[in-house]
């Protein structure tokens, strides 16, 4: 099935990978009612962390944006699973949750998170805006530098 989404996405060039396995006792995906809601997703492409380490030390802004970003494609390929391929299904992002692993001096982490929010504007248009969380993590799984997850609203 090729929807709206997916052209946009193919249009964009942006092939989103295969979902992973949870790395623990919990769900990657929970629809609730008319909400889909995603697991925090980590910087993970072909099974393989792209991103690891400190935002503030061993890597900067732009890297953690595009840690952020590849976080946001792994939310997407995890919803358009759970929505058995459809994502026009998604009738727009509420929320997205964005955490950093960063140094303790370290205070852009709104600017990380934008990695994530850009690709969801981008792919979904204003249905893609959403309210947001950006918080600074002493430590992520793996140490992975950043995690995201989403709730989207949902036919």
């Amino acid at each position: 099935m090729t929807g709206r989404i997916d052209k946009i996405l193919q249009e964009k060039g942006i092939e989103l990978p295969e979902p992973g396995d949870p790395l623990g006792t919990y769900l990657p995906a929970v629809i609730a009612s008319n909400f889909l809601l995603v697991s925090g997703q980590g910087p993970r492409h072909h099974g393989k962390v792209m991103f690891r380490g400190k935002v503030g030390a061993s890597l900067f802004v732009p890297e953690a944006q595009m840690a952020a970003r590849q976080c946001a494609l792994n939310v997407i390929a995890v919803a358009r699973q759970a929505l058995e391929g459809d994502l026009d299904r998604i009738l727009r992002i509420v929320k997205l949750g964005g955490f950093v692993n960063a140094t303790n001096d370290f205070n852009e982490h709104p600017k990380v998170v934008n990695g994530a929010s850009d690709l969801m504007a981008d792919v979904f248009g204003d249905e893609g805006r959403h309210a947001r969380i950006a918080i600074g993590c002493n430590s992520l799984p793996g140490d992975i530098s950043v995690e995201v997850d989403a709730i989207f609203e949902i036919t």
